[in-house]
């Protein structure tokens, strides 16, 4: 995940001025807080809702991520997307042909609606065998799914982030980070349009 700046000096600023601060002035908000109840998550079962149909896919993928290499193969293929559970789940079929051959993906995805997170469970017709899920959700019309997995040996963050770019088109970016979120190396690059 994404470091972030440490703020030594503000931290040393807010600890003088806490200590500054009268005890009764501290207690209330505190009181205040208890008293307010925890926010429900955002309800986001219906956040795929705009994916349900049929899509032409374009498609490149890094043959060698993380090792400083630079060939990419590309494919063309088709994507069904079907609801299931109303919506509260879909299924995600893919199949592609390019230079490196034939490919065929399965994405099956959750939604839990006691975090308010969706799972991606993805499988090729390759292995028959679903992967480590990457978790996350949709802010902004954005998604954004991460997961830690092993490459090559090594664990390695994953971030999967889709991005609908109108009614007709989505992008797709898979990106891989061995420095722990510092940096990351995108390595699969897929455009959906919608198939009328």
């Amino acid at each position: 995940m994404p470091s972030h700046p440490r703020a030594f000096p503000s931290w040393l600023v807010a600890c003088g001025l806490l200590c500054l601060t009268p005890p009764m002035l501290c207690a209330r908000p505190a009181m205040q807080a208890a008293q307010t109840p925890a926010q429900a998550p955002r309800d986001g079962q219906h956040d795929f809702d705009f994916e349900i149909g049929t899509w032409k896919t374009r498609l490149k993928r890094l043959v060698h991520p993380l090792s400083g290499s630079d060939e990419w193969v590309e494919y063309e293929g088709v994507t069904t997307v079907r609801k299931v559970w109303n919506g509260r789940a879909n299924l995600v079929e893919l199949t592609a042909d390019g230079p490196a051959g034939h490919f065929e993906g399965l994405n099956l995805r959750l939604y839990n609606p006691q975090s308010g997170q969706w799972s991606l469970n993805f499988a090729n017709s390759r292995t028959g065998t679903l992967g480590q899920p990457t978790i996350g959700r949709f802010v902004n019309g954005r998604g954004e799914f991460y997961d830690q997995e092993d490459f090559d040996g090594r664990a390695v963050f994953v971030r999967f982030v889709i991005i609908p770019v109108d009614a007709n088109t989505i992008r797709f970016e898979q990106a891989f980070s061995a420095d722990g979120g510092k940096t990351w190396e995108l390595n699969w690059v897929a455009t959906d349009t919608r198939l009328k």
